[in-house]
């Protein structure tokens, strides 16, 4: 079956572990799988904030076959999943990404590698044709991840970033979770459009290149330049206020009596995204057990938040302002 991912809100689903054992807790992985995507948002699996760099590659395959196996079983046969496939290694991260669209991946998401950051950060025909090379042999449709801070600094720039998706028709999209709207801003320039559609046409004509932003923070800006929404871990915590906001976002380019609204939404969501991103994953955690009963520690050697960072951040006027909202907005769904 042919899922094509189209513009929207993704979350980079949380991994949750047995308290005792650290293995898989698949049945709490299920049911955030499906509560976040009955909020209307799109499934990342082994994202960074899955700890995927905690995962064996026989966990990142549960995972992705647990996931597909879950959002058919609940009638979302037609929503595609995006797989975290980044690896050390060319041929590690092909590697991945086999297995990953083997699983039922459609879609692969692929950081640079930044183990040797301090060659690559500055080798740009060395970064190029790490991208090139995973996109012509990937069975599957690639998105660029740009995190600078998890790939040792490495950050792609705007003019590499435009060249692989000029250059490689299966590279869909791009990640940026270096929050750098003025390069989003360049980025859509470049792609946006009917124009470049047709001269530089995908791999499966049905694609299109989305550019996401990897916060939620910025989400209206990055609409208002022509960005396509975004793939926030802040979803895994407000998944209906952050599918709200970029719907209100999308509205007020045709309306922008409703452009107040979107930023006042972006306003509570800006401040929480900044607060709980700050407390990473461990802290993501620990406020959705708050919420949902679910959530547990993370994988050693990761620490878990301790109990007073927790009680402290869940009672941070940030965060107690998004609880509200997302309260209000699930007790009365669109």
């Amino acid at each position: 079956m042919s899922r094509i991912l189209k513009s929207g809100v993704f979350c980079p689903i949380l991994t949750f572990f047995q308290a005792d054992t650290e293995d898989l807790d698949l049945d709490s992985f299920k049911k955030h799988v499906l509560h976040v995507t009955q909020a209307g948002i799109g499934p990342v699996i082994v994202g960074s904030n899955g700890e995927a760099i905690h995962l064996s590659h026989e966990e990142r395959t549960t995972l992705i076959q647990t996931a597909r196996q879950t959002l058919d079983s609940a009638g979302f046969t037609d929503v595609p999943i995006i797989a975290g496939t980044g690896g050390g290694s060319t041929r590690e991260t092909l590697l991945l990404t086999t297995q990953a669209a083997q699983a039922g991946a459609d879609y692969a998401l692929v950081i640079t590698s930044g183990y040797y950051a301090g060659s690559l950060a500055s080798n740009k025909p060395a970064l190029k044709a790490y991208y090139k090379r995973v996109a012509a042999d990937s069975p599957i449709p690639i998105l660029l991840y740009n995190y600078p801070g998890a790939s040792g600094g490495i950050d792609l720039d705007s003019d590499l970033i435009t060249e692989l998706a000029i250059e490689c028709p299966n590279i869909v999209g791009v990640k940026l979770t270096c929050g750098n709207v003025g390069k989003l801003t360049r980025i859509c320039a470049t792609v946006s459009g009917t124009a470049f559609a047709a001269s530089y046409p995908r791999k499966n004509p049905a694609d299109q290149f989305l550019v996401l932003g990897g916060y939620s923070d910025f989400l209206v800006p990055s609409t208002y330049a022509g960005g396509h929404g975004c793939i926030t871990g802040l979803a895994n915590l407000a998944p209906y206020s952050i599918a709200s906001l970029y719907a209100n976002a999308i509205a007020s380019l045709e309306d922008r009596a409703q452009l107040l609204g979107a930023q006042h939404a972006q306003g509570i969501v800006a401040r929480a995204d900044f607060t709980i991103a700050n407390a990473g994953v461990s802290g993501t955690k620990a406020i959705l057990e708050k919420l949902e009963g679910y959530g547990g520690l993370p994988r050693s050697p990761l620490p878990p938040a301790s109990a007073e960072a927790t009680e402290a951040l869940w009672k941070h006027s940030d965060v107690q302002e998004l609880v509200a909202l997302e309260k209000q907005l699930r007790a009365t769904p669109p």
